[in-house]
């Protein structure tokens, strides 16, 4: 199970990490099929940041975690008197989204597809979507053309401490595109650079499920944020860096 992995960085997690842009989001509900009246599953919804997005659009959410930690910081940002209308937290997992059969128009996951065993996730996709109902995965990936993500690769490789969820762009599994029918979906890149100072290049790193905790591990923490920062002095120009990154999607039918 992967669930405890983020335990003690929700805070972390929905300060630094980064969203998603207008232009994906729009591509959903334009030409995907997404709706003001869809009723989305978010599957591995975190601490929400995904979920926002749609739930701005006015799309009823079922934001399904098993974290914890995650679960409750999303609780506290889209829930509540002042919350969002359409936002329902599910403690669940991909494995068992406890969500009745064909109860919902789209199942969605940020950032979460490669945690989960898939032939759990499929299964689950079909019982609870509607006919015609689609599923849409989505990253987040740094772009390798340049040099400094290159660097910071090394940096983050360097200082791990557990190789699970570490690839090498952060982005979706090569053989993504089998989860669907027929192995055939809409793949969909949009440019999402990031604009950073120096805590929130160190803070996206450290909100990383391989990134060293303070407390657990003194030293590769430390030795991770002091070569974190030399990289920021470099590449940043009056206290900002660039990071180039793009999001990827891929919609179909299951």
């Amino acid at each position: 199970m992967n669930e405890g992995r983020f335990t003690g960085k929700a805070d972390i997690y929905r300060k630094f990490r980064s969203s998603y842009p207008k232009e994906l989001i729009d591509y959903l509900y334009v030409q995907v099929g997404f709706k003001e009246s869809s009723v989305i599953a978010d599957i591995g919804s975190g601490t929400g940041i995904f979920s926002r997005l749609l739930l701005e659009r006015g799309s009823r959410v079922y934001c399904v975690e098993p974290n914890e930690d995650m679960r409750r910081a999303a609780e506290q940002d889209l829930g509540g008197a002042d919350g969002f209308e359409g936002f329902v937290s599910i403690n669940a997992s991909a494995d068992d989204i406890e969500l009745g059969e064909e109860s919902v128009d789209f199942v969605t996951a940020a950032q979460a597809f490669h945690w989960f065993d898939r032939a759990s996730f499929q299964k689950e996709c079909r019982r609870i979507l509607k006919n015609g109902g689609k599923v849409v995965l989505v990253w987040n990936v740094r772009d390798f053309e340049h040099e400094i993500v290159k660097r910071d690769y090394v940096i983050r490789e360097k200082y791990c401490v557990d190789r699970k969820g570490f690839g090498e762009a952060g982005g979706p599994p090569k053989d993504c595109t089998s989860f669907f029918a027929d192995a055939k979906c809409e793949v969909k890149k949009f440019r999402n650079d990031l604009v950073l100072d120096r805590e929130g290049y160190i803070g996206m790193n450290l909100s990383r499920s391989y990134a060293p905790k303070e407390d657990a591990h003194p030293e590769q923490y430390r030795g991770l944020v002091r070569e974190l920062g030399v990289l920021f002095d470099e590449y940043g120009e009056d206290g900002i860096m660039r990071f180039p990154q793009f999001t990827q999607s891929f919609a179909g039918y299951i």
